[in-house]
This record gives structure tokens, sequence and C-alpha cells, in this order.
């Protein structure tokens, strides 16, 4: 897997991602769910993900609070930041969230549709003297034991879309859609044209019609 950026600046994602969670909910008395909300609603989710090193390692988890914050328009007062930030509950989620994110290339949109922010903290007690990587075991379980639709069949029932229709507005045999759906085919071996010909017809990106392996 082609990771968005270097294991060398893991390390700091997850200490600033943590201590962001940390401030929000510890100090600025967000819900968690409330500031991953925001997160993910003003853009910052993205560029995190997607490696902007000024969300990595550029300014602080509770500066990354801050923007996100202001840019969402909401009113407060901030709390002095702390000088050290111990592993809460909070930081941990965090922490662990932006390990999850880097180590499966799913966006945290992606993530944050199957699990939320509160189901992450209620793993803390069992998960977090544990390894990453069983973390991440974990919430794959997870995820395929929710059986979700594909991305596909969700974007489709979005648009309002037949099967039937949906191939004939894109061009791509119907069989094949139903596959893609049913993630017996994997959309993302589909020929180029065909997954940009859907992704054209359902008013959405490329990425939003891709799956991501939740296999050990």
């Amino acid at each position: 897997m082609i990771r968005a950026y270097a294991e060398e600046y893991l390390n700091d994602a997850q200490e600033n991602l943590g201590e962001a969670f940390d401030y929000a909910v510890n100090a600025c008395k967000l819900g968690i769910d409330e500031f991953m909300d925001l997160f993910i609603a003003e853009g910052f989710a993205d560029a995190f993900g997607k490696g902007n090193p000024k969300y990595l390692s550029g300014i602080s988890g509770t500066e990354l609070v801050m923007e996100v914050i202001e840019k969402s328009g909401k009113q407060m007062e901030f709390p002095e930041p702390q000088v050290e930030y111990d592993c809460s509950p909070e930081y941990w989620c965090g922490w662990i969230l932006a390990y999850y994110q880097w180590a499966t290339g799913r966006p945290f949109k992606d993530i944050y549709s199957y699990i939320s922010m509160n189901e992450i903290l209620k793993l803390y007690s069992p998960l977090h003297e544990a390894s990453e990587d069983k973390f991440v075991d974990t919430v794959n379980a997870i995820i395929r034991d929710k059986n979700v639709p594909s991305k596909l069949q969700q974007q489709r029932k979005k648009c309002g879309y037949s099967q039937k229709e949906l191939a004939e507005k894109s061009g791509v045999n119907l069989r094949t859609l139903q596959q893609y759906e049913l993630k017996t085919k994997d959309i993302g071996k589909a020929a180029v044209q065909n997954i940009v010909a859907l992704a054209n017809v359902l008013g959405c990106q490329v990425e939003d019609l891709l799956e991501y392996s939740t296999e050990d």
C-alpha cells in the first residue's frame, strides 16, 4: 500500500491528533464526536490524512483544535494549553486513530462512517496497552461484522437510481455493476473509464466509490 505520508512522520501525527482530542474534550469541553464532526466538516481531516505537513507536525494539536473551531464559526474562549499531555483515554483515541488512518489508507470520513469516536473510546480499556496493529485488527473486524453496504450502492441509492438506470447512464455493464455492489469484484481494479463514468453520473469523487480492505 502507498502511504499518504512517510512513516517517519507517523509519531508526530499520532502525538498531534492525540493532543488535539485531549484538548478539545478535556479543556474545551466538546464532545468527542462533536469535535470529530468539526474536524471532518471543516476539511482538516482530509488535509491531515493526506499528509499536510502543517497539521502533522507544523502546529501543535492544541493549535489544530483552535483552527478547527475558529473556522467552524463556533464562539468560545480557549483555555490555556497544557504543557504536557498524559495518555488520557481521549488522547489515546486521537493517537490510535492517526495510526489506523495511516495504516489502512482509509480517509477519516470513511472510518468515522463505520465507527464513532465514542465507540473507539470504549476500546480504550481493553486495547490501550495492546499493539497498534491489534487495534487495526479489532476495528477491521468490527467493520466486517457490520456488513456495511458497498460505497457504490450507498452513492447509487443516495441519487435515487436503480442498478439498471445507473448501468444505462454510465455505460457500465449491469452484471459488472452488480458485482461491484456485492463486493464480489474489486471496484478498485475496475477499468478507469468505468469508475470515472460511475463517479460522474453519481456526482461524486472516484475515491468515494473505493472500498478498503479489512482483511487481516
